[in-house]
């Protein structure tokens, strides 16, 4: 491995974590659309794009990156393209005027271009990250690039309070688009110093489909894998419908949508800390069941503070908790297993297969007009207990 490799990696992670509050899926995206006019199926439609229907979007890229004997270009290419898409994003807020629905759809197409680029940097990103970190030193890797991410994100998300509060609508979200973008452009820096090892032969695109019905055929893990992001992990596409809730209860309010990320994103650095302590000597699997068990209560907890705004931010304490233990996770077991000739593939499928995270978001955005919110939460709790089932028959070395 060479010297750079995790300093390219940690540098990537300190700028992007300043990056992501700007843009956050969970609550600043939400809050945004639906200043601009959008109803709960438009919101459901955004979270849908932005983290599911960029896993399909993986499957369909691996040959292409499979194609390639060199990755970090391909990398490269994608952040550039993201950060395209910001800015075009922060240019079209700001002039945009009144709150329209055909509005809506121009920012949701911004957002296509956003999660697609990104779906396609992310294969390289998994692949080099494979093939250059060696496999002792991925799992201190990934918490400490967890760490560094969560203590970012809360240093900007304090940025973005302060824009939501002192500026009115469209400026504020212009404005911190428009940070996302630069922010995202110096991350890509990290990787100007990766050295990437030429040391495999490109497959041929036409051994796709061979390659997806071969590994789901013959290994469970995987099967198993994909069980686990289907169930427990629709805790990415619940979080956000959480605002939806306050708002429709309280009124929106972008000082509110302030705190939400601020105690989400303490929440990330919480359990990233106590994570990142333990880190040489705990198994995945521990983990696993305790993020089983935070995420599918969280919905839960939604329903009970629901009538304490006080005490609702807490709401978004747990979530934040619990896509920091995911993001640690779904990344490790994924390298754990695969190999270096799979890789993209298993990245490809591990993406695409999280159909759940393309289905409840829309489903959700239906159903909650229609039956409310108190079934649809209490059915998500419950439906993430299927993880359990996953995290007891993994098998592999680092996950007893």
């Amino acid at each position: 491995m060479h010297s750079n490799n995790a300093k390219a990696f940690l540098i990537h992670a300190l700028f992007l974590s300043l990056t992501l509050s700007f843009i956050d899926v969970n609550t600043v995206a939400p809050a945004m659309l639906t200043q601009s006019g959008a109803s709960t199926f438009h919101l459901g439609l955004l979270s849908a794009i932005m983290i599911g229907s960029s896993g399909f979007m993986q499957l369909l890229f691996a040959p292409l990156v499979l194609a390639l004997k060199r990755k970090k270009p391909a990398l490269l290419g994608g952040i550039y393209l993201r950060v395209a898409s910001l800015f075009l994003l922060a240019l079209f807020l700001l002039h945009s005027g009144e709150p329209a629905n055909w509005k809506v759809y121009v920012i949701l197409l911004l957002f296509v271009l956003f999660a697609f680029s990104g779906a396609f940097a992310n294969l390289s990103y998994m692949d080099i990250m494979g093939s250059t970190i060696e496999k002792t030193q991925r799992k201190q890797l990934l918490t400490k690039r967890q760490l560094i991410t969560s203590i970012g994100l809360v240093i900007s998300s304090v940025v973005v309070k302060l824009v939501l509060s002192k500026l009115s609508y469209p400026r504020n979200y212009s404005l911190l688009f428009l940070l996302a973008a630069i922010l995202l452009f110096f991350a890509s820096s990290g990787f100007w110093i990766l050295v990437e090892q030429g040391h495999r032969n490109a497959l041929r695109p036409k051994l796709r489909a061979n390659l997806f019905l071969t590994a789901l055929k013959h290994d469970a893990n995987l099967r198993l894998y994909l069980l686990l992001v289907n169930s427990a992990g629709i805790i990415l596409t619940t979080i956000p419908f959480f605002v939806i809730f306050a708002s429709r209860t309280y009124g929106l309010d972008s000082s509110r949508t302030g705190t939400f990320l601020l105690y989400q994103l303490a929440g990330s650095l919480i359990i990233t800390t106590i994570t990142n302590m333990y880190a040489k000597g705990q198994r995945y699997k521990r983990l696993l069941y305790s993020f089983i068990l935070l995420g599918s209560s969280t919905p839960v907890v939604a329903l009970l503070l629901i009538s304490h705004l006080s005490w609702y931010p807490l709401v978004f304490l747990f979530g934040g908790a619990a896509i920091s233990l995911y993001q640690i996770l779904s990344t490790g077991i994924l390298l754990e297993i695969s190999n270096d000739e799979n890789r993209p593939i298993y990245t490809g499928l591990g993406g695409a297969g999280s159909v759940m995270n393309l289905l409840y978001p829309l489903l959700a955005g239906l159903l909650i007009p229609v039956v409310g919110f108190t079934p649809v939460f209490l059915g998500s709790g419950l439906f993430m207990l299927l993880a359990l089932y996953a995290a007891k028959h993994l098998d592999c070395e680092h996950l007893s």
